[in-house]
């Protein structure tokens, strides 16, 4: 049964400075999609990620120090898709996929619109934009793991304060709707399928020690097509990697 792990890394240089390989032999995922690497593997001790057993993929962001995905996998995948072949998107680095079989796994980092008006215009184009491409992939690829930061908190329960935050970027009205949405066109959010107490977060600010506080926010997903469903056998948030702002969330399926 594959572990599949998603982890916003914060640059994976600095998450590797910070025990990353170690915590990968505790943590044993199968396969580990990975955000933000912020870097290109010639910057990157691979040889480490190698002698764990990991055949790595990388589709980094064009500007350095930015961006950019991986998948580093135990399994090895029939075919690897590096980008979903629109220009913007992919001088980003924001999406690559894994196909194993009948089932494809993706690593995806939605858009930040924290920075400002044309973020947030980005982040909605983007949006727009992902949900038309996954669904033209659902037609030739019916099984789909989505991992990643998709930076939107679905629901009130995803947010340490959704009243103070309900004009804060990653949890505006129009965000949440499309969210709502996506899920509604075929997709299960696996960690809600097994937990549905509150304050579990998986992103903190580095601002005001909120993540001794708990004062967090949880924007990163394993969402499964609804065929998936039957599959889907434990979730969990692994709050105690400490190797980033973002924390790793598991999922256990079977395929």
């Amino acid at each position: 049964m594959p572990r599949i792990i998603t982890y916003n890394v914060n640059g994976i240089r600095a998450a590797l400075g910070k025990g990353l390989i170690n915590w990968m032999k505790l943590a044993k995922p199968d396969i580990l999609c990975v955000q933000e690497i912020k870097a290109h593997p010639e910057q990157v001790a691979v040889f480490d990620f190698e002698e764990l057993g990991y055949e790595h993929y990388w589709h980094p962001a064009q500007k350095k120090g930015y961006s950019g995905v991986a998948i580093f996998t135990k399994i090895k995948p029939d075919k690897v898709i590096y980008g979903c072949g629109i220009e913007k998107y992919d001088f980003e680095g924001r999406f690559i996929r894994a196909d194993f079989g009948d089932v494809s796994v993706v690593s995806v980092y939605h858009p930040s619109g924290s920075s400002g008006d044309e973020r947030q215009d980005f982040k909605m184009k983007w949006l727009q934009d992902f949900q038309k491409y996954v669904d033209n992939l659902k037609k030739m690829r019916s099984k789909l793991i989505l991992s990643g930061d998709f930076n939107i908190c679905h629901k009130p329960i995803d947010i340490h304060n959704p009243v103070s935050n309900a004009n804060t970027s990653g949890f505006l009205p129009e965000e949440r709707e499309w969210m709502e949405q996506f899920m509604q066109s075929g997709f299960v959010d696996s960690f809600r399928y097994f937990n549905t107490e509150p304050h579990q977060y998986s992103w903190w600010s580095y601002r005001a020690g909120s993540r001794g506080k708990n004062l967090g926010w949880r924007i990163d997903y394993n969402l499964v097509t609804e065929n998936l469903k039957k599959n889907l056998k434990h979730s969990v948030i692994l709050s105690e990697a400490m190797h980033s702002d973002h924390c790793p969330v598991l999922l256990d399926i079977d395929f």
